[in-house]
C-alpha cells in the first residue's frame, strides 16, 4: 500500500432493470431483492462504506427505482446522494463520474450493484494497482475454451491461459477514466460492456489482480438462489494453513536459484530439478493446506521428465489445484536459512516473482532470510534450508 493513501471514490452501478433475473416471485430488479435481512444493493454498498480506504460511495440508480432506493433509508457518512443513470451502463457510469468531479478523487472504483460478496482484499488490491492507470480483478479460465461462430459448430480451441473472466470493482485513475468515458461517448459507436474496455480503447494501461470465485455477479434466478444459499453458515469459506520445509545441499557451480531468481555464487544447489528450495517449500505448503500430499508425490524425483525442470512448474500446479477446488491463496510467508549467499538484496525480486507465479498481489508474499548462527549443516555452509507457511480460503463444505 502506498504511504499516502489515494482519495478513493466508488461508483455503484445500480440503474439496471434486471430483466434476465426472472425470479418468478418478484418484479423487483435484482439489486432490490433480499439476501438474508438486507437487499443485494445494501450488502454491496456496505462492503465499500465499511472499507477503511474508501472515502465516498456514490450509487447510480434509475428513475423508476427512486422510491425503492429511498425506502432503504440508508445512512452512512461516506454515502453520497444517488445519481440518476442513463439508458445504458456506459451512460450511467459517465453520470456518476461527472458527479464525482466535485469530490476530486485520485482513484475511482466502478462496481456492479449485483456483486454483493466483494471482499475487502479485492478492494484493497484494486486500489493498489489503479493509481497510474487501471486494474480489474479477474479469474483464469480452467475449462477448455471453444470458439463457435454460429453457436453450433466448433471451429477452434482457444488457449485458455491467455483468457480471463473479468469482475468488478474495476479501478482507475479518476481523471484518466473520466476523459476516456467522455471521448468514448463522443467518438465511438461501440457498445462497451465494462469500463476496462473503454480504458483499453483509450490506450490506458489496465492490469489484472486476482479475483475471487465468490465475487460472482447475480444475473439469473439461479444466481440469486445460490447467493441466498451462500448466506448460510454451512456455505461460508474457511481458512486453512499449510507448512512446508525443504533442504538442498551445495555442489560445484556458479549460481543458486531461489524464488526463481538467479543469484551469482561460487556453488549451486544439488537437486533433480533446478533445486529451487524456496519454490519447493511454498509448493509443499500449498499441497499441505489442501491435504493433497507433497511435491514428491506429484513430481517424483525418479522421473526424468522433471530433470532440470524450472520449479515454477511445480508451484503453478499447486496454484491450479487451488483453482480446481474454488480456493484462493491468502498469503505466503517464506523464510530462507543459510549463511551464504546474502539473501536480503534479492528479497524484493523474489517476492515479485513468487507473486507473479501465484497470481496474487506482492503484498501477500513475504520473503525473509536468517542464518543458523554457524550451527548445523546450514551453519557449516553445506546447503540451504527453507520453510514456508501459507494460508488459503476454500469452501467450508469442501
Amino acid at each position: 500500500m502506498p504511504q499516502n493513501n489515494p482519495k478513493t471514490a466508488v461508483i455503484i452501478v445500480a440503474a439496471g432493470s434486471g430483466t434476465r433475473l426472472n425470479s418468478g416471485s418478484s418484479d423487483l430488479p435484482k439489486q432490490y431483492q433480499l439476501l438474508d435481512d438486507k437487499t443485494v444493493l445494501e450488502h454491496t454498498i456496505n462492503a465499500f462504506t465499511q472499507h477503511h480506504l474508501i472515502d465516498v460511495v456514490m450509487p447510480v440508480i434509475s428513475v423508476p427505482h427512486q422510491s425503492n432506493y429511498d425506502a432503504l433509508d440508508l445512512d452512512d457518512a461516506k454515502l453520497l446522494a444517488p445519481v440518476l443513470g442513463g439508458k445504458t451502463r456506459q451512460s450511467s457510469v459517465l453520470a456518476g463520474l461527472n458527479a464525482l468531479q466535485l469530490h476530486n478523487p485520485d482513484v475511482v472504483l466502478i462496481h456492479d450493484a449485483a456483486r454483493p460478496f466483494v471482499s475487502a482484499q479485492i478492494i484493497t488490491d484494486v486500489i493498489d494497482a489503479s493509481m497510474d492507470g487501471g486494474a480489474i480483478p479477474a479469474l483464469p479460465i480452467t475449462d477448455t475454451l471453444k470458439f463457435s461462430p454460429d453457436g453450433i459448430s466448433i471451429t477452434q480451441t482457444l488457449d485458455r491461459t491467455q483468457h480471463f473472466v473479468a469482475q468488478t470493482p474495476q479501478g482507475f485513475a479518476f481523471a484518466k477514466i473520466l476523459s476516456a468515458h467522455i471521448k468514448a461517448q463522443a467518438q465511438s459507436s461501440t457498445d462497451f460492456t465494462d469500463d476496462a474496455s473503454i480504458a483499453e480503447w483509450a490506450n490506458m494501461d489496465v492490469s489484472i489482480v486476482t479475483g475471487e470465485v465468490q465475487n460472482k455477479k447475480i444475473t439469473f434466478s439461479q444466481d440469486l438462489a445460490e447467493a441466498r444459499s451462500s448466506m448460510n453458515d454451512n456455505n461460508k469459506l474457511e481458512t486453512r494453513v499449510g507448512s512446508g520445509y525443504d533442504v538442498h545441499a551445495f555442489e560445484v557451480g556458479n549460481e543458486v536459484i531461489l524464488g526463481g531468481i538467479h543469484i551469482p555464487f561460487d556453488k549451486k544447489l544439488k537437486g533433480h530439478s533446478d533445486a529451487d528450495v524456496a519454490l519447493h517449500t511454498i509448493t509443499d505448503a500449498i499441497y499441505g493446506a489442501l491435504a493433497e500430499g507433497d511435491i514428491g508425490q506429484h513430481f517424483p524425483p525418479a522421473d526424468d521428465k522433471w530433470k532440470n525442470k524450472d520449479s515454477a512448474v511445480f508451484l503453478e500446479h499447486a496454484i491450479s489445484r487451488l483453482s480446481a477446488r474454488s480456493a484462493r491463496l491468502v498469503n505466503v510467508d517464506l523464510t530462507i536459512i543459510c549463511e551464504q549467499p546474502k539473501i536480503g538484496p534479492h528479497c524484493i525480486a523474489m517476492r515479485q516473482n513468487i507473486a507473479d507465479i501465484c497470481k496474487v498481489s506482492v503484498s501477500r508474499v513475504s520473503v525473509k532470510a536468517t542464518t543458523s548462527e554457524k550451527l548445523g549443516f546450514t551453519g557449516r555452509g553445506e546447503g540451504i534450508a527453507a520453510q514456508a507457511v501459507v494460508a488459503i480460503e476454500l469452501p467450508a463444505k469442501d
